[in-house]
């Protein structure tokens, strides 16, 4: 079986942009679903909506990749899947290790879609002496120490870091002298990497945080809209005292009244 050591995407070559490269996830994701339930053919409506994007946005994607669909008929769900995979290099095994087995790195450990998707879990690694030998998700924790050895005997070129911000750096030069030429970095902290390494930063903090601001943009916006509600016109004994200057049974009447 092929691995990633021998082939690398034909993304850029290609002159894919990367903010197309970034949507071709979302939509073999939905693609996937469609194929699942046995759908042939799907629309670039339907599958926008699925995927979350726009239906021009989506035909112009596509359009890098070589698929235009049919007229009155849509885009073929199995080739589409198939074109996409091969465009994300997913048509071949990729030898994946983890580095940092705790609660994060154990839950990425047994997340059970990676094989689907064509990446093998190929070795747990962690520096604490007492999780070696340990077995997570069915696979035997080995220490820090057999990194190197393990990336060349597995021919890995995609590392996780699943390790604490301080240990992190180390981890990734590490990583990367030992030829591995793309990071998912999940510690909470900025790598620095030499070109040619592709670094994917997962941080759900940053995630959380841009969620508050939409949450606080849609309170700002509901309290403007209270307040731009015109007050109502005082009637009977109110509007009495608003004429004379009086006070009115819920304080001061204001001289002039709207119209």
């Amino acid at each position: 079986m092929a691995t990633g050591r021998t082939h690398r995407p034909a993304t850029r070559s290609r002159g894919i942009p990367e903010a197309t490269v970034a949507r071709l996830p979302l939509y073999l994701r939905a693609l996937t679903a469609l194929s699942e339930r046995s759908v042939p053919t799907v629309s670039s409506e339907e599958l926008a909506a699925a995927a979350g994007v726009n239906s021009a946005k989506l035909r112009k994607d596509f359009s890098y990749l070589g698929s235009y669909g049919t007229r009155g008929v849509g885009y073929d769900v199995e080739y589409l899947v198939y074109q996409i995979s091969r465009e994300l290099g997913l048509t071949q095994d990729w030898p994946v290790v983890i580095v940092g087995i705790g609660n994060l790195g154990a839950a990425l450990a047994n997340y059970g879609g990676f094989a689907s998707r064509g990446f093998r879990v190929a070795a747990l690694i962690d520096a604490d002496p007492a999780m070696a030998g340990k077995p997570v998700a069915g696979i035997a924790v080995q220490h820090t120490d057999e990194l190197e050895k393990i990336i060349s005997d597995n021919g890995v070129s995609i590392g996780v870091i699943a390790t604490p911000a301080g240990a992190a750096q180390q981890v990734c030069d590490r990583l990367v002298a030992a030829g591995v030429t793309s990071i998912l970095n999940f510690a909470p902290t900025v790598l620095s990497v030499p070109d040619g390494v592709d670094v994917r930063k997962v941080d759900l903090s940053i995630e959380l945080q841009i969620l508050a601001f939409h949450e606080q943009r849609k309170a700002g916006e509901e309290t403007e809209g209270e307040a731009a509600v015109p007050p109502v016109a005082p009637t009977g004994a109110s509007a009495s005292a608003a004429a004379d200057g009086r006070k009115g049974p819920d304080g001061d009447v204001p001289a002039v009244m709207p119209a």
